[in-house]
């Protein structure tokens, strides 16, 4: 990921150092909504306003521009995956067929990168994509990927993935709690010891250098000279790493992961929201229009575990509920249906596609919830 919206996340640092542990008061009036024709609706918005239909890519936004950037198309292939398992309408695997296409050819012509967390997404949309098709090209890219990544791991301040490939580069949350997910979800698929170990060595890794392990709370990245970048606190940094613990627990069926993916997730609840309105707090526009969307997939599919303490569990639904119910109801603007980085705010004319991300995957996650049951239905 390129920092291209530094500025933005220094700005909105101030919003996370104020925030207190607290309990989230949720209004008492019912709101029901019909989580699928929110999915539907939105995903179908991202599509139609977004996606380039002459070189098969996400356009930076729905206003005329056309850059492309590398590690959000993969969320958008995420996205599309979501609205295919939702409707096993095969609309959505021609999506996916042209988009293998088009990202790799707007990426030099290849899918190898100098970012290692670029191509980290990148692979996990792949996986997925061969997870749904069964179609041998889409683990074959990943696998192109996923070797290269693994030469960014170094010993250097006692192991981790670098960043990028520069000569003395940092090693981030971004870069390995990717990482973890995709060496966990590598062994479900190969059953190869060497990838659990690989999925368990990035994580103890990340828990012992980059986690704060009274709060939960997930530091950015160390320095090459070892210093910790402690103050920036992302809500997607706490997503990978509740994620890849997550990923771990599934397999080993060791509760200590579970406990670290929760302590992680109540961080995120007490301290990365907007304290006025219990919502997933505003990361700007850019990089950070897509955080909220990672935690929130990989907050779902903890919240769907059989062995989620039920308190949390019930906890969980009502806090995602609240920030889809606000984000549908008032965060959308009704001539475009489109979403700002602020789910309690409608959004200009002009929409940046990160910021849609994390509103599509918000309702995707929304409606999985209730097709499993978690939320009644309509």
């Amino acid at each position: 990921m390129k920092y291209y919206t530094l500025l933005t996340f220094v700005l909105f640092l101030s919003l996370t150092s104020c925030q207190k542990d607290q309990t989230i008061d949720f209004d008492d009036e019912e709101v029901v909504i019909d989580w699928s024709e929110a999915a539907d609706k939105s995903t179908s918005m991202l599509l139609e306003q977004f996606w380039n239909s002459r070189d098969f890519y996400f356009n930076y936004d729905n206003g005329g521009n056309t850059d492309f950037h590398y590690w959000p198309n993969a969320h958008g292939l995420n996205v599309i995956l979501d609205a295919h398992e939702r409707t096993k309408d095969d609309y959505y695997k021609t999506y996916t067929e042209n988009w293998y296409v088009g990202v790799p050819r707007k990426n030099g012509n290849g899918w190898l990168n100098h970012f290692y967390d670029d191509m980290e997404w990148n692979i996990i949309a792949l996986m997925r994509a061969y997870h749904l098709f069964n179609d041998q090209k889409y683990l074959d890219a990943a696998m192109q990927m996923w070797n290269d990544t693994k030469n960014g791991w170094t010993e250097h301040n006692g192991g981790g993935i670098n960043w990028n490939k520069d000569q003395n580069p940092q090693k981030g949350a971004c870069s390995n709690g990717p990482a973890a997910i995709i060496a966990a979800r590598l062994y479900q698929i190969t059953k190869d010891p060497k990838d659990l170990e690989w999925a368990k060595k990035i994580y103890e890794w990340q828990k012992e250098v980059l986690v704060n392990p009274n709060t939960g709370a997930v530091w950015d990245h160390i320095k090459y000279d070892g210093a910790i970048q402690t103050s920036w606190l992302f809500t997607y940094n706490q997503g990978t790493y509740l994620g890849a613990a997550y990923e771990l627990f599934k397999i080993t069926g060791e509760t200590h992961y579970l406990n670290e993916a929760i302590k992680a997730t109540n961080f995120t609840l007490s301290n990365l929201i907007n304290a006025n309105d219990g919502l997933l707090k505003d990361e700007g526009a850019g990089d950070g229009g897509i955080f909220k969307g990672i935690f929130v997939r990989y907050f779902v599919q903890m919240i769907m575990d059989e062995k989620l303490p039920e308190p949390d569990r019930q906890k969980y639904l009502r806090f995602l509920k609240h920030n889809g119910e606000v984000a549908w109801l008032k965060g959308r603007n009704d001539n475009t249906g489109c979403y700002s980085s602020y789910w309690n705010k409608k959004p200009e004319a002009v929409a940046d596609y990160t910021s849609q991300l994390s509103a599509c995957m918000l309702m995707e996650g929304l409606d999985l919830l209730q097709r499993k049951g978690f939320i009644d239905a309509k």
